[in-house]
């Protein structure tokens, strides 16, 4: 209780660093580190900073400021490899590194600023402040993942990737419903600081639910050996070049042959599908026929996916740029291409191009205008293979838009360039994995996922990494091709399971605030 006291009679600028000092160490929860406890731990204590606001004026308003504090350091010490893309090109854009460690941070903590405002309206004390502070985080979260494209990055459920039987619940209630039960558990460790005992029933509740949720997962992955698709034969290839490198034009020879020469490995069993990174040709491929013939010696009797810049003219004659897919069948036959739906804010494309490029503000890809959004997500059928739904970097990143209504794909294939995300030490490569993995489990697919620097991997349908390749390493892949399970209950349902779990949160709270003889602000201690 003695902790309890001290957090809720703390005030002004000491409560705010604290604030953004648990922010911060949450942070660890997530990969590579993993250290989930942090997480659980920081909200609990979060909930008693709250808390002493209550008592005071406006209470609304210092709430909002503390979670926003709170989620300037989450983000900032979560998301500090964006800044690393500013470094591609140094010259350019090392100037708004200052810029984006504020903006991106402090515009993402308003999501947390929201939820703990919108808590603070609804404040009593005992369990319901958990409930319903849990319940509002949890629909900021999703907001995150949806308002202005979207950025659903290190969401509070990702803090479980040290425990692949945990992440399991991801099949029934996605993401975003894993996220609410891991708020709800850290924030209830505040009430074993109320002097109301019974208060401590609910963490010992919710502990046995995930308890619960951990033997559902152990048993799932107990039980669930792994099935390959006969006759197909996978290389994933991993050229390895630095980003700051790919597109030298005294270069763009050399790393093209590097990239044919580790397709051309030879194994024990030839490979039936080669699939290469995101914007694997440095260069239009399509403008390129003698790169278009090493294609089709490449693959007499195999197919290549791999990403590449594509150009193309509109009706009027605008020269229009997309980030796509091709897929060449036996002998270089192109047969199908998919163009990025789900654009990178600022990277891909540049908001309000004029306002910022009179600021002195572009996108960091190196590409005259900005890429055009195709119109997917689409599942494609290919020969010698099952139906695949193709996915371009971080639209991985989004539940609800990895497969297409009404024609379930039987694997995904995820292209990305990783580089940008900075060193091998980097957390970048490793939380963008982990998103990979947790796509898999939601749909019961298998994820083939090509990194240009890693890590590149082939995941089961429950998550498991069968192969990976680590970052910053050149090489190949050759793995079998893990076969789909029936679709899961998220992917019948989508988010069906977590907005029920918010209307039972939101409920439990809602119950607690009709009982007149708690009075508001008094706190069981």
């Amino acid at each position: 209780m003695a902790i309890g006291d001290w957090a809720r009679r703390l005030r002004g600028v000491p409560r705010f660093v604290l604030a953004l000092g648990l922010g911060l160490v949450s942070a660890l929860a997530f990969e590579p580190y993993n250290l989930f406890p942090l997480l659980l731990v920081s909200l609990g204590l979060l909930i008693l900073l709250l808390d002493g606001a209550q008592a005071e004026s406006h209470p609304i308003r210092k709430c909002a400021l503390i979670g926003w504090a709170y989620g300037f350091g989450q983000f900032a010490g979560g998301l500090y490899w964006i800044a690393y893309a500013f470094l591609v090109d140094p010259l350019d854009h090392a100037w708004q590194i200052p810029f984006v460690a504020l903006s991106v941070p402090g515009g993402l903590a308003l999501f947390v600023a929201a939820a703990c405002a919108a808590s603070a309206a609804l404040w009593r004390d005992s369990y319901a402040r958990v409930c319903t502070f849990a319940a509002c985080y949890a629909i900021a979260e999703w907001l995150r993942g949806h308002i202005l494209t979207g950025f659903p990055w290190n969401v509070a459920g990702y803090a479980w990737g040290a425990s692949l039987s945990i992440l399991q619940s991801a099949s029934v209630i996605g993401i975003y419903g894993l996220t609410l039960l891991t708020l709800l558990l850290g924030a209830s460790l505040a009430l074993l600081c109320d002097r109301d005992r019974r208060n401590a029933i609910v963490p010992g509740v919710l502990t046995l639910i995930f308890a619960a949720v951990w033997v559902f997962g152990y048993a799932r992955l107990a039980t669930t050996p792994d099935e390959f698709v006969p006759g197909v034969r996978l290389r994933i290839v991993q050229p390895n070049i630095p980003q700051n490198e790919k597109y030298a034009a005294d270069l763009r020879a050399v790393h093209w042959h590097e990239l044919v020469g580790l397709s051309r490995t030879k194994s024990r069993t030839e490979p039936t599908i080669i699939v290469w990174p995101e914007a694997a040709p440095p260069f239009l491929l399509a403008n390129e026929p003698v790169a278009l013939d090493d294609i089709a010696l490449l693959t007499p009797t195999k197919m290549l996916i791999t990403g590449a810049v594509r150009a193309e003219r509109t009706a009027d004659g605008t020269l229009i740029a997309h980030n796509s897919i091709y897929m060449f069948a036996h002998g270089g036959r192109l047969i199908a291409t998919y163009d990025k739906f789900h654009l990178v804010p600022f990277g891909e494309y540049a908001p309000f191009p004029k306002l910022l490029h009179a600021l002195g503000i572009d996108r960091l890809v190196n590409q005259p205008g900005s890429f055009t959004p195709g119109d997917g997500p689409h599942t494609y059928e290919i020969p010698g293979a099952p139906p695949v739904g193709p996915l371009i970097c971080y639209e991985i990143l989004f539940p609800d838009e990895v497969t297409q209504p009404g024609h379930r794909p039987q694997w995904l294939v995820n292209v990305t360039d990783d580089s940008w995300f900075g060193p091998a030490s980097s957390s970048g490569p490793y939380q963008h994995l982990l998103v990979a993995r947790v796509r898999a489990i939601e749909q019961g697919l298998p994820v083939v996922r090509a990194a240009n620097t890693g890590i590149s991997a082939v995941i089961d349908p429950l998550g498991r990494v069968n192969a990976q390749l680590a970052v910053d390493h050149a090489g190949v892949i050759d793995a079998p091709l893990p076969r789909a399970r029936s679709a899961t209950i998220f992917a019948q349902s989508g988010d069906v399971g977590f907005l029920l779990l918010i209307v039972v949160s939101l409920m439990v709270g809602a119950a607690n605030h009709i009982r007149r003889f708690v009075p508001r602000n008094s706190f069981r201690r």
